[in-house]
């Protein structure tokens, strides 16, 4: 009986080696492949008009019979930084008679107005690429442009509150 143990734990110990053996071969076998990772990036914008360009009050009798009613606001863009080809248009706006931008008051009563891309007033601001304003987005935040308004002076206007609203539109 002593030998049949003797001889039964060799062999279970001889089995339980050439098991740990063969899965010490399985697993120092390995393999690799390279995964490819990719995105891209396209180009967005944003644009947004958060504030009115108040004029405030324009007195066609003395006050501005003579001068012109400035005023100024901004309107805030943002793009997907090295965009190219990035412009800012604003159009004619609501009351427009062909290409002059009106502010409509009660009835038919309108008062001229423009719009500009800088302060001296001299360059108009347009909805087309060439007289539009271009912009180089130097990183993905939000900038401000500022618009440039002009109520010529010299209109015989009535009495009343004038509005219009002109669409920013930013192509990129």
């Amino acid at each position: 009986m002593t030998m049949r143990r003797l001889v039964a734990g060799t062999a279970a110990t001889a089995i339980v080696g050439t098991l740990a053996l063969s899965r010490m071969t399985v697993e120092a076998a390995t393999a690799q492949a390279n995964l490819t990772v990719q995105a891209s990036v396209t180009a967005n914008c944003d644009v947004e008009a958060p504030n009115t360009l108040d004029f405030g009050d324009y007195d066609p009798v003395v006050t501005h019979a003579s001068a012109n009613l400035d005023a100024s606001t901004t309107i805030r863009v943002r793009c997907t930084r090295g965009s190219s080809n990035v412009w800012v248009g604003l159009d004619s706006g609501s009351n427009a008679s062909s290409s002059q931008r009106r502010l409509a008051g009660g009835g038919s009563e309108f008062m001229d107005y423009d719009l500009y891309s800088d302060a001296a007033r001299t360059t108009a601001w347009g909805n087309a690429q060439a007289s539009g304003v271009d912009y180089s987005p130097a990183s993905s935040g939000w900038e401000n442009l500022t618009v440039y308004g002009r109520v010529p002076s010299g209109q015989d206007v009535a009495v009343g509150s004038y509005t219009d609203t002109v669409v920013a539109t930013i192509n990129f």
